[in-house]
């Protein structure tokens, strides 16, 4: 039986992440967050605890565009208290306004708490689906690779796969851009969810 094909796609996989894409995978993970200078625009990771009542999300919205902020992501799920729900947002604009925001959020009535965890040592994940091109050629090599970022193969066709990965943002935001080489045909991804450590309350 013939393998040298095989064997050459398991090498060219090797040589991608020897080539330094398992290396800038390595660096993002042991990247600190730098602090923005007054005035610059920055992402922000904000956890509040609300009040799981109709109409909570789109006053918290409102907040967030009333003052410019824009929006990345949000996760909002049922707390272990069905009375109230946990809420987990990436927005992107300048501390300062981010301050005013803050105290708006704490002043609705459906908000017991709303905090920047932005630079926190806290637990935090994001899941995403990628569906990348795929053909016979590619196949193996593709597998390898993805299988040495960390993803998990959940379809497979005669033209593209599609893959799971979970992990910080960066770790996700990596894989993106290595995979997207051979062709990204959608992206689906679920937005940070955050977890305080140890005994300490997330919101």
């Amino acid at each position: 039986m013939n393998t040298n094909g095989k064997n050459g796609n398991v090498k060219a996989a090797g040589r991608l992440i020897e080539n330094g894409d398992d290396v800038s995978l390595r660096e993002s993970r042991n990247t600190t967050t730098s602090t923005p200078k007054a005035g610059e625009s920055a992402r922000h990771t904000i956890s509040l605890y609300v009040a799981n009542k109709p109409g909570v999300l789109i006053r918290i919205a409102l907040v967030f565009a009333r003052r410019g902020y824009n929006i990345d992501s949000l996760v909002v799920s049922e707390s272990n208290d069905p009375d109230f729900s946990t809420m987990n947002i990436v927005a992107s604009g300048e501390k300062r306004t981010l301050d005013q925001i803050l105290k708006q959020l704490n002043k609705l009535v459906d908000v017991v708490h709303a905090s920047d965890r932005t630079g926190e040592s806290i637990i935090h994940r994001e899941l995403a689906l990628l569906k990348i091109e795929c053909d016979p050629g590619h196949r193996v090599e593709i597998l390898q690779l993805a299988h040495a970022l960390g993803c998990e193969t959940v379809d497979l066709s005669d033209t593209s796969v599609t893959f799971q990965v979970v992990g910080e943002t960066e770790k996700i935001d990596n894989v993106n851009r290595i995979l997207s080489r051979y062709g990204v045909r959608e992206l689906v991804r679920t937005g940070k969810v955050l977890i305080a450590r140890g005994a300490m309350a997330t919101a």
